[in-house]
């Protein structure tokens, strides 16, 4: 009986060191939580004139969008973003520029892209500081 007991408390430490070392890995990977990344105006203008492949989000309400915009921007308003995104974004790992009016709700939205697996996002402010050319 003896050994028996030996062996369970043995058996009850590697236990309790493997279910450790899970929680330490689960922890470490919540801590790496996923961010959008802020860029300057100009900076998100390079990537536009680059040709690189992306998608440029306006965040911004209907009305604001048909009043000016900038070319080829997509209109998700921000309370919409999740509802719509999954839908009318479907790939995850696309570059996508996020702007709104003054940089409040582009950030918001950026945060929730992130939150729901968007990898590539970038917010760049908003259009009334804007100096590179809209549609109106």
């Amino acid at each position: 009986m003896r050994n028996n007991t030996k062996l369970t408390a043995a058996l009850l430490s590697l236990t309790m060191f493997t279910a450790c070392g899970a929680n330490a890995d689960s922890n470490s990977s919540v801590s790496e939580k996923a961010e959008y990344i802020q860029i300057t105006q100009a900076e998100a203008k390079s990537i536009i004139d680059s040709g690189e492949e992306h998608i440029i989000l306006d965040v911004r309400t209907e009305e604001e969008f048909n009043s000016v915009h900038i070319e080829g921007a997509v209109l998700i308003p921000d309370y919409e973003i999740a509802d719509r995104a999954e839908s009318e974004l479907p790939d995850k790992d696309m570059l996508i520029l996020v702007y709104c009016r003054s940089g409040n709700r582009s950030k918001r939205a950026s945060e929730v892209l992130v939150s729901l697996g968007y990898t590539n996002v970038k917010e760049f402010g908003g259009i009334n500081t804007w100096e590179y050319g809209i549609v109106q």
